[in-house]
């Protein structure tokens, strides 16, 4: 005797539907049972030629159907057939629009495309994380994004941020003293941004650092000509690479990201 065949259906790619299946399964030490998975079954032809193949079989089907006339349709047909038919989704997604009010999207494949969302903020986080501040010139040429500029002109927030957007971010901190990277010079010019900042705004930013550090605010780090120096060579680079350059003295990160991400969906102007 053939071994009891279930059909796993979907209109998205079944995984659900397999898992919950399977766990059922589990339960009777899996008793030679056989699961044929169909996904992004997704119009009433469909489903009528797996039930065809489900009745030559004299199988069983467990479906996940999110829109509810082809769940009806499905109950339906296979009822007419005699075929035993189990929904996994439907009775609870019914419940939960009871409980909460709310209806549903009835939308095939929305918890592959969260998860799929959420792995990518994660890998861009984790990407801006390991390429921050020039730590490993390399992520340069990996990076959806490279932001350059002088210290505190909110490189750091700004990747992380943008992050958050599933863009992988790497920046790069610009000093006299140190040449950048040659990986700088090979990045697509849509792809570096730049981050210019007023002197003034950036003494007030340094020595505020500085004392939150418990340091001398008369240090070096945020004297005013030493200041100008930095972003006179920061100039200097951004001539030399041609690329797009932010004004972020009155800018909080939002704006600045908003302008960079108008940047890439409208292409540079």
């Amino acid at each position: 005797m053939s071994s009891p065949i279930i059909y796993v259906v979907s209109d998205s790619v079944g995984e659900t539907a397999e898992l919950v299946t399977k766990a059922a399964i589990s339960q009777f030490n899996g008793s030679g049972m056989t699961l044929k998975r169909f996904p992004y079954v997704e119009d009433k032809e469909h489903i009528d030629e797996v039930l065809s193949m489900v009745s030559h079989d004299k199988g069983m089907v467990a479906y996940t159907l999110v829109k509810p006339d082809m769940r009806t349709y499905l109950k339906e047909r296979a009822d007419e057939d005699g075929i035993q038919a189990v929904d996994l989704i439907g009775p609870i997604m019914d419940q939960i629009q009871i409980f909460s009010g709310k209806k549903p999207l009835c939308e095939p494949g929305l918890v592959r495309k969260l998860d799929e969302d959420y792995f990518k903020k994660v890998e861009a986080i984790e990407f801006a994380v390991k390429y921050d501040d020039g730590r490993d010139p390399r992520g340069l040429l990996k990076a959806d994004i490279v932001l350059i500029g002088v210290s505190r002109t909110s490189k750091t927030p700004l990747s992380q941020y943008l992050a958050h957007k599933r863009l992988k971010v790497a920046n790069v901190p610009l000093v006299p003293e140190v040449d950048p990277p040659e990986e700088l010079y090979r990045v697509p010019i849509d792809k570096c941004f730049g981050l210019k900042i007023s002197p003034e705004k950036l003494n007030n930013i340094r020595r505020e650092r500085l004392l939150s550090l418990g340091l001398n605010d008369q240090a070096s780090y945020a004297n005013i000509e030493r200041i100008k120096e930095e972003l006179t060579f920061f100039e200097q680079i951004v001539k030399k690479i041609k690329c797009p350059v932010i004004d972020v003295t009155n800018k909080a990160v939002e704006e600045t990201a908003n302008v960079i991400l108008n940047y890439i969906q409208k292409g540079r102007p």
